[in-house]
C-alpha cells in the first residue's frame, strides 16, 4: 500500500481520538488505486475501514479481549465493499442502479444533479418541473424534464425543487463550493465530533467472546439509505443486537434494504400511534445506541431530541448523521451522496473529457461516513466503559468531502484498476431467496468471515430486543 494510504489511517484515527500508536498494528495490503479516480478515493476507503477495526480491536481491550495477531485491511476487498450495491445478486438478478429521474441535467448556465430513486422524491421532482407525477413513461419524463431544467439557471432549479420538498443542487466548481456560506459551516466543523453531553456512572461490559467485540451490545438503528446502515451492518457484523426501525407508510428500496441489511432486524413501528410509541419507548430503555440519520432536528418534532431519549437510557449513546452538517443555511436539507459530490466541486474534479460532470468510482462519502460512524460508536462504548458519560457522536456527508478534497494528499489512485469481485463476495440463502453479496472489507483477529443472518425481509421482525446470553 502507498504511504499515503498509511497517513490517511493515521489522520482518521486521529480524527476519533484514538491512541496515536495503533494504527501501527494494522496490515495494510492490496495494490494502491483500487478505486480509481483524481482524488485519494482508496485512502478515504481504507483509512475509514481500518478506523472501524481499530475501533473494534479497542472494544474488545475493554472487554478482556487481546488482539492474537494483525487487523487486515486489504484494499481490493475495501473497493468491493464499497460498491457492494453493484455485485448484489438476488437469484442471479442484478438490482438498478439510479432511476431515470436521478442524474446530471444541463442546465441555462451549468449542470443538476437530481435525486428521485425514493416515489416521493421523483414525485416532488416532477412537480417543482410542472409535470405530471402520474405520466408512467420514464422516456417522455426525462425528455420534459430536460427541456424544463435546460431553460433555468442551475441555481434556480436547485431551490424550486427544494421549496417542494424534492432534491437537485447545482453542480458547482470547488471554488464555488468553498466559497458558499454551507462550505463555511462545515469547514469549522471536526470530521468526527464524539463528545460527553453529561456525566453517567461506567457500565462495565461483560467479557466478549473472542472476535465479537460489540457482542451484547442493543442498537437502535434510526436510519435508512447507505451510510447509517452501512455502520450498523458493521455493528452487526461484531455482535451487536441491531434493530432498524422504520415508519410503515415509507418502504427502504429492495435492494438497498438487502445490500445492508446483513446480520441485522427490522421493524416497523409508527410513533404516532400510541401503542407504537409506547413500544419504542420500551425498547429505548434497554438499548445501548442510538443511530440517527435523519435530518437535524427531524426527530425532535416526535419528542426524540437527545434530552428526551436520554430520560429512558442516561448513559445512551446518541449518534447524529447529516447530508450537510449540523449547521449553516443547508443543514436542515436533506441530501444523498451523489448530491455531495455535484455541490462540493468533487463531480467538477472529476469531470469527464467531454466535459460533462463526473463522479467517484463509488458512493465513498456514504460508506466512509458509514465506517468512520461505526468506529466512533465503538469508541463511545469503550470510552464509556471506562470513565462513563453519556457520549454523542456527529458526522456528516459535507464533512467528509472537506476531507476528500482539502486534507488527503492526491496519490497515485488514478493509476490503479477496480479488482475481481469474486475473491471478496460470497453467497448465502436469506428469507428472499439466493444472495450474493460482498464480504466485510476488515479481518479481525479471530473475527468472523460473514454476518451471523442474512437480512431478513423489510419489517418483517417483531419490536423487541433478543434474548441475552
Amino acid at each position: 500500500m502507498a504511504q499515503s494510504t498509511a497517513n490517511a489511517v493515521r489522520a482518521a484515527w486521529t480524527a476519533l481520538g484514538g491512541d496515536p500508536a495503533d494504527p501501527a498494528t494494522v496490515d495494510l495490503r492490496g495494490p494502491a488505486g483500487t478505486l480509481p479516480a483524481r482524488l485519494p478515493v482508496t485512502d478515504l476507503a481504507v483509512a475509514c475501514v481500518a478506523a472501524a477495526g481499530l475501533a473494534a480491536t479497542e472494544l474488545g481491550r475493554a472487554r478482556g479481549r487481546h488482539p492474537a495477531g494483525p487487523l487486515i485491511v486489504d484494499s481490493r476487498a475495501v473497493a468491493v465493499a464499497f460498491t457492494s450495491e453493484r455485485h448484489l445478486r438476488l437469484d442471479g438478478r442484478a438490482f438498478t442502479g439510479f432511476a431515470p429521474l436521478s442524474r446530471f441535467w444541463p442546465a441555462a448556465d451549468g449542470w443538476v444533479r437530481t435525486h428521485a430513486n425514493y416515489p416521493h422524491h421523483r414525485d416532488r421532482l416532477l412537480a417543482a418541473l410542472g409535470l405530471d407525477p402520474a405520466t408512467a413513461d420514464d422516456d417522455a419524463l426525462v425528455e420534459a424534464a430536460a427541456d424544463r431544467i435546460r431553460a433555468c439557471p442551475a441555481t434556480d432549479v436547485e431551490e424550486r425543487v427544494y421549496a417542494a420538498g424534492g432534491l437537485a443542487v447545482a453542480t458547482r466548481t470547488p471554488d464555488g463550493w468553498d466559497g458558499h456560506p454551507q462550505a463555511a459551516a462545515v469547514a469549522v466543523e471536526p470530521l468526527v465530533r464524539l463528545a460527553t453531553d453529561g456525566p453517567a456512572a461506567p457500565r462495565r461490559l461483560p467479557p466478549a467472546p473472542a472476535g465479537l467485540p460489540a457482542a451484547g451490545v442493543r442498537v437502535l438503528d434510526l436510519t435508512r439509505v447507505i451510510a447509517g446502515p452501512v455502520a450498523t451492518r458493521f455493528l452487526a457484523l461484531l455482535g451487536a443486537d441491531v434493530l432498524r426501525v422504520d415508519p410503515p407508510g415509507l418502504p427502504e428500496i429492495g435492494g438497498q434494504h438487502l445490500d445492508t441489511g446483513s446480520g441485522k432486524r427490522s421493524t416497523l413501528l409508527d410513533l404516532g400511534r400510541p401503542a407504537d410509541r409506547d413500544r419504542f419507548e420500551a425498547l429505548l430503555a434497554e438499548a445501548d445506541v442510538v443511530v440517527g440519520g435523519y435530518r437535524p432536528g427531524a426527530l425532535a418534532r416526535w419528542g426524540l431530541a437527545p434530552d428526551a431519549l436520554r430520560r429512558h437510557r442516561p448513559d445512551l449513546v446518541v449518534t447524529y448523521l447529516s447530508a450537510w452538517g449540523p449547521t449553516g443555511p443547508w443543514a436542515g436539507r436533506r441530501g444523498f451522496d451523489s448530491l455531495i459530490q455535484a455541490a462540493t466541486g468533487i463531480a467538477e474534479v472529476e469531470r469527464h473529457p467531454d466535459g460533462t460532470p463526473g463522479v467517484l468510482p463509488a458512493q465513498a462519502l456514504d460508506h466512509g461516513t458509514g465506517y468512520l460512524l461505526a468506529a466512533a460508536v465503538l469508541r463511545a462504548l469503550a470510552l464509556r466503559a471506562r470513565d462513563g458519560g453519556a457520549w454523542s457522536v456527529e458526522l456528516s456527508l459535507a464533512r467528509a468531502a472537506r476531507w476528500l478534497r482539502h486534507d488527503l494528499p492526491a496519490g497515485p489512485a488514478a493509476a490503479g484498476a477496480v479488482p475481481d469481485p469474486g475473491p471478496w463476495c460470497d453467497e448465502r440463502d436469506a428469507p428472499v431467496g439466493r444472495l450474493r453479496y460482498a464480504l466485510p472489507p476488515v479481518t479481525l483477529p479471530g473475527g468472523p468471515h460473514t454476518w451471523a443472518t442474512p437480512p431478513s425481509r423489510w419489517g418483517a421482525d417483531q419490536p423487541a430486543w433478543l434474548p441475552v446470553t
